[in-house]
């Protein structure tokens, strides 16, 4: 007899659909804090991850006390003119400005393997000082995930904490060809079995596509949701549509219609990482 899938271990059917709805970048901005506060409270969202470097993320840890949050680890500081420095002092997390680098590039072609354990330790700590259960662990930008010696950074502070982790796609980590799936399997760490992946495509869009074929087992799907207004243009002059949109779909009953329609059941990272725990 097979080992028991994630969704039995969960304490549902081999067969059943399980979905993780996501909030990322909590603790962006105000507008964004109060977007997925609405998303998780009224609309289908189950989960978020907090950027703990970012000036509203004690906010967004009050605000949200309780609720399922992971950490978004975060590394690079992509608005041209509303920047983040972290919490260490590593000389290689930062610019020629003294801010973290604004592109996944810039970071991964500077950064150290100690100066990102210290500083993504230091935000998972910081946010567990905050009074966060924190759930799981992802990566802003993808930063900790997209070097091998960066990604095993990634999986030895999720093992120190106990946490599952957010994983790319097969396709993706087939790719990248560091054997992401296989090394966190070896350390006993769980993660979600598929991701659907919209960005920069209309979230609303991609529920209607990929919901009714969602594969057996644990998918997540990720938003970035924001109220619109003065503060979110005044930052993200480029995206701020698609975050405005997220906020919308994330709050449309017709998404839940279809999530009931297709029997999907909604879960969140803290039920993953309870199994994890218990090893069950």
């Amino acid at each position: 007899m097979g080992q028991p899938s994630l969704a039995e271990r969960l304490g549902w059917g081999s067969e059943d659909r399980l979905l993780i709805v996501n909030c990322d970048d909590l603790g962006s901005s105000h507008s964004a804090n109060v977007a997925i506060l609405r998303s998780m409270v009224h609309g289908v969202a189950t989960s978020a991850t907090l950027m703990v470097p970012c000036p509203r993320a004690l906010e967004a840890a009050r605000m949200l006390t309780g609720f399922p949050i992971g950490v978004h680890l975060t590394l690079t500081s992509e608005y041209s003119g509303y920047r983040w420095r972290g919490l260490t002092n590593g000389a290689s997390l930062y610019d020629v400005d003294g801010f973290f680098p604004a592109t996944t590039n810039a970071a991964l072609a500077r950064v150290t393997k100690a100066d990102a354990r210290a500083e993504c330790r230091a935000q998972i700590e910081m946010a567990l000082s905050w009074g966060i259960d924190v759930t799981h662990l992802d990566a802003h930008m993808h930063v900790v995930q997209a070097r091998s010696d960066l990604y095993e950074v990634y999986l030895v502070l999720a093992e120190e904490f106990r946490l599952p982790v957010r994983m790319l796609s097969w396709e993706e980590t087939e790719k990248q060809g560091f054997q992401a799936r296989e090394r966190a399997k070896v350390r006993g760490l769980l993660f979600n079995e598929h991701i659907v992946y919209s960005w920069p495509r209309r979230t609303w869009d991609v529920f209607f596509e990929e919901i009714p074929k969602l594969p057996p087992g644990v998918s997540e799907i990720f938003a970035h949701p924001v109220l619109d207004g003065e503060e979110l243009r005044t930052y993200d002059t480029k995206n701020a549509d698609i975050r405005v949109h997220d906020a919308d779909c994330l709050m449309d009953p017709a998404i839940r219609k279809l999530l009931d329609q297709c029997n999907i059941k909604r879960i969140s990272f803290r039920e993953v990482r309870e199994v994890q725990r218990e090893g069950k």
